[in-house]
């Protein structure tokens, strides 16, 4: 296909016009050459640090991975009514993996569950609905273990540190980086409905990690609902951090 003659006539006036003007206006076609170098750099450069970010990964390791409610041989009176009182306490073990462009460090973890009220309560609505959290964890008096045979096979905690060996897993994670351990939540004393609903045994979590860059990573679990002497196998003071610490203060 050819262009026609007055066609080919236009686009040669044109390109010399253009050169022309780029030889009258060097000065400023540099000027705005460079202006646009360093806009498309700019521009570029923050897309790449906003491309490159951590992405932590959680996933349940099989061991202490459970949740458990238990009584304290106390009651709470409201009114005319006398309730149980009752303690919950939780422990995950974590496999954390930064998957992200960037490094960072875990600063965080707090976890999330349903509570068993009654329908229709203002409580109800913001914990059964809603999320009940416990945003911080609590130090356990010993480590986590579990006997095999003769043998005592532990399991390193992920933040707090062992009270054998005196350390704790890396928190500080590189791109491609992983880490584990086991992490403990207790929530204090409580009555009624104000534990974790469970359904054939199994208890609805969510787990949210804060990394340093206060960004937040959160991945839903279900895990197993135990009684409290198949949670001691693990670990002989589950359960009773806040006891020991409310023995102390007093």
């Amino acid at each position: 296909m050819t262009l026609p003659y007055s066609m080919l006539e236009e686009l040669v006036r044109a390109c010399s016009s253009l050169g022309r003007w780029s030889n009258a206006n060097q000065g400023v076609l540099a000027i705005f050459i460079l202006l646009l170098t360093l806009v498309i750099g700019w521009t570029s450069g923050i897309f790449t640090a906003l491309r490159r970010k951590p992405k932590f990964r959680i996933t349940l390791l099989p061991g202490p991975t459970f949740c458990c409610t238990f009584l304290m041989g106390k009651k709470h009176v409201v009114g005319d009514l006398e309730y149980d009182v009752h303690r919950t306490a939780v422990a995950l073990y974590l496999h954390i993996t930064n998957i992200g462009s960037a490094s960072s460090s875990i600063a965080n973890i707090a976890i999330a569950y349903h509570w068993n009220l009654v329908p229709f309560s203002w409580l109800w609505l913001k914990n059964t609905i809603g999320w009940f959290w416990l945003h911080h964890q609590a130090i356990i008096l010993t480590d986590f273990h579990v006997l095999i045979g003769q043998q005592a096979k532990g399991y390193p905690f992920l933040v707090q540190r062992s009270m054998i060996t005196g350390s704790s897993a890396e928190t500080f994670l590189e791109s491609g980086r992983s880490t584990n351990g086991v992490v403990y939540f207790e929530q204090t004393e409580s009555y009624g409905g104000c534990y974790p609903k469970a359904n054939n045994g199994k208890v609805r979590i969510k787990i949210r990690l804060t990394d340093a860059f206060g960004k937040h990573h959160t991945r839903r679990f279900t895990i197993d609902a135990v009684p409290l002497d198949e949670a001691r196998k693990y670990n002989p003071a589950f359960g009773s951090t806040f006891s020991e610490l409310h023995q102390e203060k007093e």
